[in-house]
């Protein structure tokens, strides 16, 4: 696999929605922060999500910018005013859409209504267990499926038999593929590989290959600003190739023209 950059999930995160995020490492929107992540990372960081109702998280999202870091709000309690001033403000997705978040009312439609009303990317993890299939198909039918990011979101236990893990800091038990925290059982991202989401995205919507598969390739590709070199089969672009049988698994991989299995 080609590492195409860091997706910093935090530390600027509402504590009321931090998931399986440690409280102790949760701060205030910090520019200064960001500049020392990313130049310990050496320019690496692509991808950050943020709470906008965390305090200064408003004033940081241009800075993220300037960083060269795509802004994506999630872990947020935020009401619709205020998800609405942080697409403004210049957020152009939502993490792992559904989860770890203000839902939807009628009366006040919070992050989740404004996920879906504006125009920005929709992360979405179709395991099964994040989102029920009903939901998966309403994003898509809402934003498009041209606005939509199919995601894993999963820790280190992907592909590994159940047992006990690690998520950062926290001790995470995986019991039938589903990974919680072990001190109180809150859902501790998944363990879903993208080709097994893939799958699940075909049986959930009952859309062809041809309309699904973008939500794996372009889209994100587009998102995080590679779409010059990934996303798809274009002259000139990286051969980053997966082939796959009639059943849709994998055959075979290929990494910049390079065949590896």
């Amino acid at each position: 696999a080609q590492l195409l950059g860091i997706h910093l999930e935090g530390p600027f995160l509402a504590s009321e929605y931090k998931g399986a995020m440690p409280e102790e490492r949760l701060c205030r929107g910090d520019a200064a922060l960001v500049e020392q992540y990313q130049q310990m990372a050496k320019g690496g960081i692509r991808y950050m999500t943020v709470s906008p109702e965390a305090e200064g998280v408003m004033d940081l999202i241009p800075v993220l910018q300037k960083y060269g870091i795509v802004a994506a709000m999630g872990h947020s309690g935020a009401d619709y005013a205020t998800a609405m001033q942080a697409v403004e403000k210049g957020v152009r997705a939502v993490t792992h859409t559904g989860n770890a978040m203000r839902l939807l009312h009628q009366h006040e439609p919070a992050i989740w209504g404004a996920a879906l009303e504006s125009d920005v990317y929709c992360e979405i993890i179709c395991d099964g267990r994040h989102l029920h299939p009903g939901t998966v198909r309403l994003i898509i039918k809402t934003k498009g499926a041209e606005r939509v990011v199919a995601i894993t979101d999963s820790i280190m236990a992907a592909g590994l038999p159940d047992g006990n893990y690690h998520l950062g800091v926290n001790q995470v038990v995986v019991e039938d593929g589903d990974a919680k925290l072990a001190e109180s059982g809150v859902r501790a991202g998944s363990t879903l590989t993208q080709n097994a989401a893939l799958r699940n995205l075909l049986a959930f919507t009952g859309m062809p290959l041809e309309e699904v598969i973008p939500m794996l390739t372009e889209n994100p590709a587009r998102l995080i600003g590679v779409y010059n070199q990934k996303g798809s089969i274009e002259e000139g672009k990286d051969a980053d190739l997966v082939m796959l049988n009639e059943r849709n698994q994998i055959v075979s991989v290929v990494i910049r023209g390079e065949v590896l299995n």
